[in-house]
């Protein structure tokens, strides 16, 4: 029998897609632990196709130009981004030839979201898009600067990067593959989303909708819905929802409670205002796109657990954002 570490595993995993029981997912899992307002903050993605081993510092850590990597990575996130690998579920053979880049705008309404592609011959074609278009969602700008740029189809990132933590590959990989194989063409394994604590956790584009405790059921759903704008009505509340990247976490938080308590999967349907700073943690209106409206009080607070944040590391106290409904005008 192969071994963990001849795997390349963490030695606390026990097999395939089996954490051990003191994963930090797997303690998450037990505790139930909201997710809600952990989303990673981005306005948009730049996610380029990199095959091949990624170190933990994948742009770094891959067999992509590290000098082009790190300037890919520093404009995009001087301009409110996130930059990220991909590389198709499954074996990681390196190979040349064209790779795929995604494009997505998060920042605005939901319902202006969009995601372009490309096969590029050559990475460092990105250097010549137009950043600031790309920062202000300007789409027509941003497809002029894109060699063979085209509309992209609702697309799932799902974290498989194992060297930034186990759970993302024991759990991760195995989702991804199996998800492709549903949808060829519209799941890639991703570098990092964050919160690894919620593995399997996977980003949809264009929308930053970003997902926790995903399994191969649940990727279904979402690639399902996704292909109309929707989120899976069984996948709303604070087990699977994330929130969406283009807000910050109290405004995921707030949008996130409204969309359980309408039972609303449109995606496009609900936009969040800025979170505005109370004695006690925040205020932020929730619009839906009929003009009705509601304010909602967030708050951060400790679970009264501490827990690894990510296997391997020291135990810290778990905090979580809780939503309250304030009023509402219709």
């Amino acid at each position: 029998m192969t071994t963990a570490d001849e795997q390349g595993r963490h030695p606390a995993t026990t097999g395939h897609a089996t954490p051990a029981s003191d994963a930090c997912s797997v303690l998450f899992d037990h505790d139930g632990t909201s997710a809600y307002g952990t989303a990673a903050a981005a306005t948009f993605f730049v996610v380029v196709e990199q095959p091949g081993p990624w170190g933990r510092d994948a742009a770094r850590e891959s067999h992509l130009d590290v000098e082009l990597a790190g300037e890919l990575e520093a404009r995009t996130t001087r301009a409110g981004g996130r930059f990220m690998l991909i590389r198709r579920p499954g074996g990681h053979p390196v190979h040349e030839g064209p790779r795929r880049v995604l494009l997505a705008h998060a920042g605005g309404p939901p319902d202006e979201a969009w995601l372009l592609v490309a096969d590029l011959p050559h990475v460092g074609d990105l250097l010549g898009l137009d950043w600031a278009a790309l920062a202000r969602g300007n789409r027509a700008l941003v497809e002029a600067s894109l060699p063979g740029a085209r509309e992209g189809e609702p697309t799932l990132l799902v974290c498989t990067n194992g060297r930034r933590d186990v759970c993302c590959a024991v759990r991760g990989r195995p989702l991804a593959a199996h998800a492709a194989r549903r949808a060829p063409g519209r799941v890639w394994e991703v570098s990092h989303t964050g919160g690894h604590r919620f593995a399997p956790t996977a980003v949809l584009l264009p929308w930053g909708q970003t997902y926790a405790r995903l399994d191969d059921v649940a990727a279904e759903w979402v690639l399902s819905a996704s292909t109309t704008g929707h989120t899976p009505l069984e996948l709303l509340g604070p087990t699977h929802d994330r929130g969406r990247s283009g807000l910050p976490a109290a405004s995921q938080c707030a949008e996130s409670f409204v969309r359980e308590h309408l039972g609303e999967t449109r995606l496009g349907a609900l936009w969040a205002g800025p979170a505005e700073a109370t004695d006690d943690g925040w205020e932020v209106i929730v619009t839906h796109t009929d003009r009705r409206r509601w304010r909602i009080g967030v708050t951060r607070r400790s679970a009264g657990l501490t827990r690894p944040e990510s296997c391997g590391k020291k135990a810290v106290e778990v905090h979580e954002h809780a939503a309250t409904l304030l009023e509402a005008w219709f």
